[in-house]
């Protein structure tokens, strides 16, 4: 990891229009700021509503951006054509939220894997080398390249999700709540596959999530959101264990703690912040 960022987002701001004559646009993200260098984690936590997805989105070019830039090995990609966002899909990439809408139904797991390859242009021999590789490195077995999305459980896809997204060997992957969908089991089998990818390919990832006890397994550092500016932002084990700012507080309190005694002193200590708060 360098100390060169990778992603730079800065001043970012995205208005969304709301329908009717003079009605002001939503204005989702209020100038917000952040960076990711190569092969590292940053997470990026807040609420639903925080406009955390939003900024995931105008990473990937999904959403617009109003002002400020965003840009990737120092060249501006706020506002690249649909060709050259086409030429950056090689080295930025994104993992999405619902393993079973994420992949194309009709589509076999081999077909879904080699697609990317193949509108790359990567012949068909290299491209079923790397299909192999790819099996192998998110630890499915090569009898899944026949079978159908349907066939697997939610991690199972989402293995199948995180392979697609390498299959160019990007060098950010956007992950948007990656592990919302999945039973706590399997969250921590997918964090800690995430995790062994980035230390076998140090690829980068901007990782959202609405929880800060997800963000902790995986997050260099960490950036928390609340209605559309970055509150705090710091290093991964400060933010997440001894926050400063009393939203991050409330966050980090509002995560589930297997003993009864503390989860009820943290409900009680979450509503005296929030009643503070008004």
């Amino acid at each position: 990891m360098t100390n060169e960022s990778l992603l730079v987002a800065e001043n970012v701001i995205v208005d969304y229009p709301i329908k009717g004559i003079g009605n002001k646009p939503f204005r989702a993200l209020r100038e917000v700021s952040i960076d990711v260098r190569p092969g590292e984690t940053v997470g990026l936590v807040g609420e639903s509503g925080s406009g955390k997805t939003t900024l995931g989105r105008a990473v990937l070019g999904l959403a617009p951006v109003t002002g400020g830039s965003i840009r990737f090995e120092g060249k501006e990609i706020s506002k690249a054509s649909p060709r050259e966002r086409r030429a950056l899909s090689k080295d930025i990439q994104v993992v999405f939220q619902d393993p079973y809408t994420s992949l194309n139904p009709s589509l076999t797991i081999e077909q879904t894997l080699t697609e990317p390859m193949r509108v790359a242009k990567i012949s068909a021999k290299e491209a079923s080398r790397r299909v192999t590789e790819l099996l192998d490195q998110v630890g499915m077995p090569s009898n899944t390249l026949g079978r159908l999305p349907r066939e697997f459980s939610g991690g199972q896809r989402q293995r199948i999700a995180i392979a697609r997204a390498l299959a160019l060997n990007p060098k950010l992957i956007v992950c948007d709540e990656p592990v919302s969908a999945l039973d706590l089991s399997t969250q921590a089998r997918v964090l800690d596959l995430f995790r062994e990818v980035q230390e076998e390919t140090g690829v980068a990832y901007l990782f959202v999530s609405h929880d800060l006890t997800v963000v902790r397994h995986l997050s260099h550092r960490v950036a928390v959101m609340y209605q559309g500016e970055i509150v705090e932002y710091g290093d991964g084990d400060k933010v997440t264990s001894d926050p400063s700012h009393d939203y991050t507080k409330r966050l980090l309190l509002a995560s589930p703690v297997a003993d009864p005694g503390r989860q009820k002193v943290r409900r009680e200590d979450r509503r005296a912040l929030i009643d503070a708060s008004k």
